[in-house]
């Protein structure tokens, strides 16, 4: 895809291709095998400015905007797609859930070390019987004074096991139901705070999964974020932003896939012919080669729309989620299909592709939930 970067935007995308194939690829297969995050790359990416790309240079960042962060994320998701999500997680969910609601104070304190890496952040929303439904939520945050107590236990949180600071959702007034959930900045370090069950995961192996659990938490009331019983505007608003580097985390996949899949049908032979000459595999690769460009095409517009500030994404963000995961799958399944036999073992990359690739038409929302979102934009405009 020619798409226009500025000078400052390219260099930032060919940074991130060099960081990938450099610190990320000699890693990646052992790392997933054995399901740990690799940290260091994470560190070394926030020296880089890669973890605050939509931070404001007044509080720390690059603020080079959603564009440049588009590519980034393809690039490091076409090596490592689990070390891309605790980047996604970093600048999406953590780092403009403070610049869209976090106050001045907060904004100082949190924004420079989470944009250097010096701290890693985590986003905190769904609990084993609330995840496409936050209404449901029963982890709860009691006003007491000039401080919240919180309890409950949160499911699914990427980069739980690392995190230093947490944003997390709890109920404020349970008679509202979704209408009174509150967001707050919760502090590793808290009392009562703790990380539990590390969950054995299908893909993305080389990010952390964790339970959070909350024990008589105090926090002081500054630690809410935005304003109490919002949580759910902050949650949908950021939300928003996420789903951008999850489809960008799923173009990358593709991509990567597409690109085995050429490479193999050069080399593999098959009654006397190589694979890339038969007409059937041709088509195969074409409508694979369509798709990707087309979710990228589709993912750097809502890219712009974002940084351009004119107005609220979520119609568009959910389009492009719900393409992309969903392209995704479709050139994974077609790039082991072209492998046969092989697609099928660890030793070929295209197994881990087609296993990372599966979550993206999950989190941030499932492709069921994109339509609803994108349904009802359609039926109130």
């Amino acid at each position: 895809m020619d798409f226009e970067f500025t000078e400052e935007q390219k260099m930032v995308v060919d940074g991130a291709k060099k960081f990938a194939e450099k610190e990320l690829a000699p890693a990646v297969e052992e790392l997933d095998a054995k399901q740990e995050v690799n940290l260091a790359a994470l560190k070394k990416l926030g020296e880089l400015g890669y973890l605050g790309m939509t931070v404001p240079e007044e509080y720390g960042g690059t603020g080079l905007g959603m564009v440049a962060y588009a590519g980034a994320m393809i690039e490091f998701s076409k090596v490592d797609a689990g070390t891309a999500v605790g980047v996604s997680v970093q600048n999406s969910l953590v780092n403009d859930a403070l610049i869209m609601f976090g106050t001045e104070d907060q904004k100082r304190k949190f924004l420079p070390k989470l944009a250097s890496g010096e701290w890693m952040g985590c986003f905190s929303l769904t609990e084993a019987g609330a995840g496409s439904d936050p209404g449901s939520l029963r982890a709860s945050a009691v006003r007491q004074g000039d401080s919240y107590l919180l309890n409950g236990t949160k499911n699914f949180t990427t980069n739980g096991s690392f995190a230093d600071v947490i944003i997390a959702f709890f109920c404020t007034d349970k008679e509202k139901g979704a209408k009174g959930i509150s967001a707050f900045l919760v502090p590793k370090e808290t009392p009562g705070y703790a990380v539990g069950k590390h969950e054995d995961k299908l893909g993305i192996r080389t990010s952390s999964t964790t339970e959070l659990v909350f024990t008589d938490c105090r926090i002081p009331a500054e630690a809410l974020l935005g304003q109490e019983n919002r949580g759910l505007n902050i949650a949908l608003a950021t939300l928003d932003c996420g789903r951008v580097g999850i489809a960008a985390q799923a173009v990358g996949i593709a991509e990567a896939a597409l690109e085995e899949a050429v490479r193999y049908s050069k080399e593999r032979t098959q009654f006397g012919k190589l694979l890339s000459e038969f007409q059937a595999l041709q088509f195969m690769l074409a409508d694979m080669a369509v798709d990707v460009e087309v979710a990228k095409t589709m993912l750097y517009r809502v890219a712009w729309i974002k940084d351009s500030g004119n107005k609220r994404f979520t119609k568009e963000s959910a389009m492009v989620k719900l393409f992309a995961s969903e392209m995704a799958h479709r050139v994974c399944h077609k790039a082991l299909q072209i492998h046969g036999g092989y697609g099928f073992m660890k030793a070929y990359k295209v197994e881990r592709l087609y296993r990372d690739q599966r979550i993206t038409e999950i989190y941030e929302g499932t492709s069921e939930i994109q339509r609803l979102v994108i349904a009802r934009s359609l039926l109130t405009e």
